[in-house]
């Protein structure tokens, strides 16, 4: 394998980890964010509420995308493998 491939492997594999993980990430942060809102506003002090709405957004989020991530991780997978056979030859 050459040093180039290796390097673009890496940086699609960054991308790759950047793009999957992204739409939970965002979820988390945008509900993690309403919910303190929620809270300092009227004065809730409740720990477990901010927990608990972030593991149903993040369970939601995984329903909805998971799919596409999983398809995101396979499709990286297929070209590394792809990648690997080609440098074997």
């Amino acid at each position: 394998m050459s040093p180039e491939l290796i390097m673009h492997l890496g940086r699609r594999g960054l991308e790759t980890a950047l793009l999957v993980s992204a739409p939970v990430l965002v979820v988390t942060l945008v509900v993690g964010f309403l919910v303190a809102m929620f809270q300092a506003v009227t004065s809730i002090r409740d720990m477990t509420m901010g927990l608990v709405v972030k593991l149903a957004s993040v369970a939601i989020t995984l329903l909805l995308a998971g799919g596409w991530m999983m398809n995101v991780a396979v499709g990286f997978a297929r070209e590394v493998f792809t990648h690997i056979e080609a440098a074997g030859h």
